[in-house]
């Protein structure tokens, strides 16, 4: 078996970022008993500097791209077929499955995600895709301060310690200079998926392309 590490660098508000995640553990998944990953999740912000009551992401997605409520709405019907192909479900009313709903700051997501990558990498990834489900799933607020030591909680973390954090500025500046660390490599779309700190997976991309590329790399690693 070969070890891998993978830095998954993304946004908890960014819909390509949750069906990228789950066609490269789909991928993984295939290849079990020939890769295994020491998984990291590091930190992208889409929306610096929106501030807490977030934006209309209609509205956002419109003024950000240039393009027209059609097609913002074509895309997101995208995004939602390539997640139930993966079992995840983009909610209707969500902040990216569609309706008029919101996207958010995700700076205080990423210090907790930074917190639990000390307690355990399986701490970190179960509230990646905690914060994924709350988000887009079940249209709740990255930002909201109850609902990231809700999810916290169900991921495994003390709830009392994730409070802490939230209410400092604690694993701030580990957080910023991971983003900028990133941002001087190239890294200025997400997901971007960088293996062993040499090959860069940009996108979400299919099953197979994370499949075919984990193998290449594993056998040239070997």
């Amino acid at each position: 078996m070969t070890a891998l590490k993978i830095d998954f660098v993304s946004d908890i508000a960014c819909p390509w970022c949750a069906v990228g995640l789950g066609a490269l553990e789909k991928a993984l998944s295939n290849l079990d008993g020939k890769v295994k990953a020491d998984l990291h999740f590091q930190p992208f912000e889409l929306n610096p500097t929106m501030g807490p009551e977030g934006q209309d992401i209609t509205e956002h997605i419109t003024q950000k791209y240039g393009i027209s409520e059609a097609q913002a709405e074509a895309n997101r019907a995208v995004i939602r077929e390539r997640g139930a192909a993966l079992g995840f479900t983009f909610s209707g009313t969500n902040a990216n499955g569609g309706g008029r709903s919101r996207t958010y700051n995700t700076f205080d997501a990423h210090r907790l995600l930074h917190w639990a990558h000390t307690v355990g990498a399986d701490k970190q990834k179960a509230l990646k895709e905690g914060l994924f489900k709350a988000y887009f799933t079940e249209g709740e607020s990255p930002a909201s301060r109850d609902v990231l030591i809700k999810v916290a909680q169900f991921a495994g973390l003390d709830p009392v310690r994730a409070a802490e954090i939230l209410d400092s500025d604690e694993f701030a500046m580990e957080v910023r200079e991971s983003e900028q660390f990133y941002q001087s490599q190239g890294i200025h779309s997400v997901p971007a998926v960088i293996i062993n700190d040499r090959h860069l997976i940009s996108g979400g991309q299919p099953v197979e392309v994370f499949e075919q590329a984990l193998r290449q790399i594993a056998q040239a690693s070997a």
